[in-house]
């Protein structure tokens, strides 16, 4: 079975930054792909960055330059690193993987980027 814990949300201000830690379970962690996700109040969710078991990354546009994602397979743990944060950036952050042809997310942390 595969269990994902997010951590590391919090209000912020504009402009301040934060980072999200994912901690997986599993013993084959460096293998997957791994993607964060937010979901905006009152908006679907959406992909907004993703790290192949290569390290490549990829990023969803708004957040290019501003967000870092990294993994450490030792640690079985994906990061987001969040940088210049902006009101718009306020959502559920959720970790998620795709382990034996099924998605699997963790409950997901909240950032809320107000002054």
């Amino acid at each position: 079975q595969v269990y994902l814990r997010e951590s590391g949300g919090g209000l912020v201000q504009p402009g301040e930054s934060l980072r999200l830690s994912c901690a997986a379970s599993g013993s084959t962690f460096k293998l997957w792909t791994m993607n964060w996700y937010r979901q905006p109040p009152g908006r679907e969710r959406e992909l907004v960055a993703s790290i192949s078991s290569a390290g490549t990354t990829n990023y969803e546009d708004s957040v290019k330059g501003r967000f870092a994602i990294s993994r450490d397979n030792v640690r079985n743990t994906v990061y987001l690193q969040m940088n210049t944060l902006r009101p718009e950036d306020t959502a559920v952050y959720y970790c998620q993987t795709k382990y034996n042809d099924a998605n699997r997310w963790g409950k997901g942390t909240l950032v809320t980027v107000s002054s």
